[in-house]
């Protein structure tokens, strides 16, 4: 048992550290090389763990030279448009002044069903209202409007709109991140008089805070508390 649970620790730290070192983007929408990776290395994990006679290394080697693989594609990809483009494709309109381009949505095996499920996630029910409809290299599909259905602009609209800033998370499930607070320019006795000004003592009570530039903050009590 403690051979399994060893073993498991290091892969399980083996596959942190390389997916880690791929980058966040890695962990969003993949392209088509970094899911073949992903599936390949999950597939790979899988043997040494449910037969510790498998050693080690037949998990670890193959797993290292994925990544190794991974980021000399990632490297000459963004050197090279070719390769990029031979690799990755490139993005597909699917929907051109209003119009629908029946045979690029055949092409890439999307449906009338699919584009009209995209433009109800992103807010849009009328396709006379879309300009442009994109599908990128990863999957996504992004919709342009006309500019007469653009939502209106601040400075369209005349407004002066104040920026407070990034929020950062000053209390959390009833801890107090003092570094963030540090870095707002707050300390703890500005944070007790906040917390009173909205009907809470405790810190320990809340869940989540959040405070921005100007001072303007966001509480959450947990729930139960009155």
């Amino acid at each position: 048992m403690a051979i399994v649970i060893i073993r498991t620790g290091i892969i399980y730290f083996a596959l942190l550290l390389a997916m880690r070192l791929m980058g966040k983007r890695q962990l969003g929408e993949m392209e088509l090389s970094e899911f073949v990776v992903a599936s390949l290395i999950a597939d790979l994990a899988a043997h040494p763990l449910q037969d510790v006679g498998i050693p080690m290394a037949n998990g670890l080697v193959p797993i290292l030279t994925l990544f190794c693989f991974e980021v000399l594609i990632a490297g000459a990809s963004m050197k090279s448009i070719r390769l990029r483009t031979l690799l990755f494709g490139g993005p597909s309109i699917l929907v051109s002044h209003g119009v629908i381009d029946q045979k690029q949505m055949h092409a890439d095996r999307f449906t009338a069903d699919e584009l009209m499920q995209e433009l109800r996630k992103q807010g849009m029910f009328d396709l006379s209202e879309v300009e442009y409809a994109i599908l990128e290299t990863d999957g996504r599909l992004n919709i342009i409007p006309y500019p007469a259905h653009l939502p209106p602009t601040a400075e369209q609209l005349g407004v002066n709109a104040e920026d407070g800033g990034y929020p950062l998370i000053v209390i959390s499930e009833g801890r107090v991140l003092t570094k963030n607070l540090k870095s707002l320019g707050r300390d703890s006795s500005w944070l007790r008089d906040e917390l009173k000004k909205k009907g809470q003592d405790d810190p320990k009570n809340v869940y989540l805070m959040t405070v921005n530039q100007r001072g303007q903050s966001y509480l959450a009590e947990k729930e139960g508390q009155t």
